[in-house]
């Protein structure tokens, strides 16, 4: 009797393994953007461990203008040069320096939320900030803590199909020193988007809007527009903008140029990624 005792008690034991749901793993849903940047704002793109990826952002001359400039290209240019590395799947970290005011910046990016393929998750959700310090000459002033600046922001993303991706942002932007017209914080909220036309080349914009009041001189809101090549290891972006910095707080909190009074100038960001 034995034998048939020990299968009795091993289709009980089965029968109770078939009544435990498994626990099936979620799929994550495949990357929103191609880079970390979609034009000026930030993307909830972060690298994978021991991904390195270079960085540059170039923004030329206004177009409207009385000088003899070829339409910007000649005139007065801001460049950042950066580089970013993936300490964690989860965790991005990086460093940049950019030509107007000598801005240093050492930024980092988190993902906190993943989207997943069966919706269970339906959007990506990533935090990005930065500590900038202005590296001009100590004439500009009065303590070492002025030349500090920093940016905030939760990024909502959602890839809605293989061709079309959105996000929205919320930040708040720091200046330690600002003008007494101003205020040291300004609260701002953005809006891009990407279409893929085929499988290399997608059309992108960019909307970013400040909502702090200053006493006068409120920052315009930016506006971009331009197309992406990308590759499996590099993209390129080229756009109009009236964004002439690259910085995001710089942007949000001193932008003068109206986009829809001509203040506007062509741009590229160049994306290079190396796995190790």
């Amino acid at each position: 009797m034995l034998p048939f005792m020990a299968i009795s008690q091993k289709d009980v034991a089965n029968q109770k393994n078939d009544s435990i749901p498994k626990k099936v793993k979620e799929k994550l849903e495949r990357d929103a953007f191609e880079t970390p940047y979609i034009i000026d704002n930030p993307t909830n793109i972060v690298l994978n461990k021991k991904q390195l990826n270079v960085e540059m952002q170039h923004r030329f001359g206004e177009f409207n203008n009385d000088k003899n400039d070829m339409a910007g290209i000649w005139g007065l240019s801001n460049i950042r040069i950066g580089l970013a590395y993936g300490l964690h799947d989860r965790l991005t970290v990086g460093f940049g320096t950019t030509k107007d005011n000598r801005y240093q910046d050492f930024n980092w990016k988190v993902a906190i939320f993943r989207q997943t393929r069966s919706n269970r998750m339906p959007f990506s959700v990533s935090y990005y900030g930065n500590w900038v310090v202005d590296a001009r000459s100590k004439e500009n002033f009065k303590y070492t803590a002025d030349r500090w600046s920093f940016f905030n922001q939760i990024i909502l993303t959602r890839r809605f199909s293989p061709k079309l991706s959105v996000q929205g942002t919320l930040s708040l932007s720091h200046y330690n020193v600002v003008k007494n017209t101003q205020r040291n914080d300004m609260l701002a909220y953005s809006l891009g988007g990407r279409y893929k036309i085929t499988d290399g080349i997608a059309i992108m914009f960019d909307y970013s809007q400040p909502l702090t009041k200053f006493l006068k001189d409120n920052p315009n809101p930016g506006i971009s527009l331009g197309v992406e090549f990308g590759t499996s290891s590099h993209a390129f972006q080229i756009f109009v903008t009236n964004y002439h910095g690259i910085v995001p707080q710089d942007n949000y909190m001193f932008n003068r140029n109206d986009f829809f009074d001509g203040n506007i100038m062509l741009g590229f960001n160049i994306t290079r990624l190396y796995s190790f």
